[in-house]
């Protein structure tokens, strides 16, 4: 009897990760996927995460336009590319099941993006699934300096802003532990999930003035206990919105 993959559906994509487990295909080609549930878990703590100086001043010069669900499956589709000039990036979990399912779940207010452009070109951004009061960052690229690192910026402050009060990188990489991210065991990360998924009000702006970023991700502290959408099944999250994935090697 041959095997069949298992099927992606929106409701199995959140009943899994409202159980702290999340689908990676072995390579874009493989139709099967791997669930996952790390024994060390990435994320970022909100009221932790503080850009260095460098970026701030990025921040403060708006080199972006940054937007949020406005290109969800152009941010996808980047995250999704081999680029041959970087070494590091010769293969994607992201296979074509992974993205049509995402891609119906952003139809269905659950999965969400942000988008860095200079001029009209898409030069950097993430995307990610958010329900309750938590995000789980899928991926993220970067075509310029900076670009994903003030995605990143622009997700936490959002989120800060919006309620929420766990971003979950789901691994970490040099990238994400420069920008913030750590390891907690299993079942720290199974224990601040139960208490995201409890939330049933928060939600991602699309608008944030340049001041109220910079106010929003001033050091520890900052970040408000929150309140989202409850686990799959509740109402759809309102609009807003991370390759490394964050976290996740592609």
């Amino acid at each position: 009897m041959t095997r069949q993959p298992l099927e992606l559906t929106p409701e199995l994509i959140l009943y899994a990760y409202s159980r702290g487990v999340f689908p990676m295909a072995r390579s874009k080609t493989d139709a099967e996927v791997v669930w996952v549930d790390p024994i060390e878990r990435g994320i970022i703590p909100l009221n932790r995460f503080s850009p260095s100086r460098s970026l701030r001043r990025t921040l403060r010069k708006d080199v972006f336009r940054v937007t949020v669900d406005s290109a969800f499956e152009a941010v996808i589709d980047a995250c999704a590319e081999l680029t041959p000039d970087n070494p590091t990036r010769n293969e994607t979990w992201i296979n074509p099941g992974i993205r049509d399912v995402f891609v119906e779940l952003h139809r269905l207010g659950f999965a969400h993006s942000v988008e860095c452009f200079q001029g009209d070109r898409l030069v950097g951004g993430l995307y990610g699934l958010a329900m309750g009061g938590a995000f789980f960052g899928e991926s993220m690229f970067s075509r310029v300096t900076d670009a994903s690192k003030v995605a990143l910026c622009h997700l936490i402050a959002r989120m800060i802003k919006g309620g929420f009060i766990l971003l979950d990188t789901q691994f970490t990489t040099e990238h994400l532990i420069s920008m913030g991210a750590r390891e907690i065991p299993r079942a720290s990360y199974h224990r601040l999930l139960d208490e995201a998924l409890r939330l049933t009000e928060p939600v991602l702006p699309y608008f944030l003035t340049t001041g109220e970023l910079l106010t929003l991700l001033s050091g520890p502290g900052t970040a408000a206990p929150g309140a989202g959408r409850n686990a799959p099944g509740a109402g759809r999250n309102a609009p807003g919105a991370t390759r490394d994935a964050p976290g996740k090697p592609r």
